[in-house]
């Protein structure tokens, strides 16, 4: 029973670890109303996208590379090859 829980915990805490480095989830600059709770549903499906992609960078490569470039975020969004 101990290994499951650990083993649970390990994953919730990578999971946390790449939300708060890669979107930094942790930095108070959505506030108002119910717009942190909106957002975190956002930010894990863009995590998801992200993670979909067979290229060999990292998770913040990713997310800055489509950032700019057209291409690769129609890639990321339509799973287009």
């Amino acid at each position: 029973m101990a290994h499951a829980v650990c083993a649970h915990w390990g994953i919730e805490e990578s999971l946390h670890w790449v939300l708060d480095v890669t979107f930094r989830e942790d930095d108070p600059r959505i506030r108002r109303d119910h717009a942190p709770a909106s957002f975190n549903p956002l930010r894990r499906y863009a995590l998801n996208l992200i993670k979909r992609q067979p290229t060999l960078r990292g998770v913040k490569q990713k997310r800055f590379k489509a950032a700019l470039d057209d291409n690769f975020r129609a890639q990321v969004l339509f799973g287009e090859p």
